[in-house]
């Protein structure tokens, strides 16, 4: 879980509850997050705009000094005003691109609205419908997060509160994207059951429209942390798709590399090339991060990383999880 500790002087070195105090001339508060059992980050705050808990989740909004405005959900940092272009960019865009006419989208979470906006700068696109569980973080995006306030009003986002598995079911529709922007898999969070082998092949692949593409965030993917959950997505959505693409890129404010899948049943083979062009007839405005070459890059994974993905064994499953280190506030899920 995330902690906030303030130091009013220079000294200290442990607190004797588990927070980690910063040793040095320090006045000001930290926030500080758990990744492993024997390893924290840290960063310095200048307010804390918000603090509180929703039906499902823990919820802050922190003003960062490094990272400007950060949001952070069950003690576990989300998205940050300095760097979330990198995520989001990532998210989106290469499934977009490479489906020849995408139109109809559907997200899996997103109550950020950082993920509708960036869909909504592709000019094909008509409807997106964005599913998140928990009203109040829409909300409260919605009222905080200024970025995405053009991307909440736009008149093709259809915003639904609802769980995304029971909404997919529901609808009659299928859709050209679906985009799995969901919290990570954490033991009592809310969403982990949407990373199994089950819901893509029950629920997500029939959801699809000939040549549709599904992309999720599939957590961190760094030369050690992979292991934790990325590697076991990529394999189980092996076991669905016949497509299959890792791809990953540093973010920041992660403090790690960060990985993404992208999968379906009509192969990838968009050259760099004519990448760029979609990108130029396709979107309005530049991307700060993604390119053609930085997507074949971004795809392009370290040794060590794709000899695990290509030896990982473990498929995703209800009673077979795995989780990325940290605990939600529910001992169940609630989807």
């Amino acid at each position: 879980m995330g902690e906030i500790s303030c130091f009013t002087n220079g000294n200290g070195l442990n607190n004797g509850n588990g927070h980690a105090v910063v040793v040095g001339p320090r006045k000001s508060c930290w926030y500080e997050e758990e990744i492993d059992t024997d390893l924290r980050w840290c960063f310095a705050l200048n307010s804390i705009l918000h603090t509180g808990a929703t039906q499902y989740q823990d919820i802050q909004l922190l003003d960062t000094k490094p990272f400007g405005k950060a949001l952070v959900i069950d003690g576990k940092l989300q998205s940050a005003e300095i760097d979330e272009f990198i995520y989001h960019e990532c998210l989106v865009h290469p499934a977009l691109l490479h489906h020849s006419n995408p139109r109809n989208i559907f997200i899996m979470g997103g109550g950020e609205g950082s993920t509708a906006r960036e869909l909504l700068r592709h000019k094909t696109v008509d409807k997106v419908v964005m599913c998140d569980i928990d009203e109040e973080v829409v909300e409260f995006c919605k009222s905080y997060l200024e970025v995405n306030r053009e991307a909440f009003s736009d008149p093709r986002l259809d915003l639904i509160i609802n769980d995304a598995r029971a909404e997919l079911e529901r609808r009659e529709e299928n859709y050209d994207i679906i985009v799995g922007d969901l919290a990570d898999p954490i033991e009592g969070g809310p969403c982990y059951q949407l990373y199994t082998k089950s819901f893509y092949e029950l629920i997500v692949k029939p959801k699809l429209n000939q040549g549709g593409i599904f992309v999720t965030q599939a957590g961190p993917a760094g030369i050690f942390s992979h292991t934790e959950v990325f590697s076991c997505i990529f394999n189980t959505l092996k076991q669905v798709f016949k497509y299959v693409v890792p791809y990953s890129a540093h973010i920041p404010s992660y403090a790690d590399t960060w990985g993404w899948v992208m999968a379906s049943d009509t192969p990838f083979v968009i050259s760099v090339d004519e990448l760029d062009l979609r990108m130029k007839q396709r979107m309005k405005g530049e991307n700060r991060y993604l390119d053609g070459k930085t997507l074949t890059s971004a795809s392009t994974l370290s040794k060590a990383v794709r000899n695990s993905l290509e030896n990982e064994t473990h498929v995703y499953a209800e009673g077979n999880a795995r989780f990325i280190y940290g605990h939600g506030r529910h001992n169940q899920a609630m989807i």
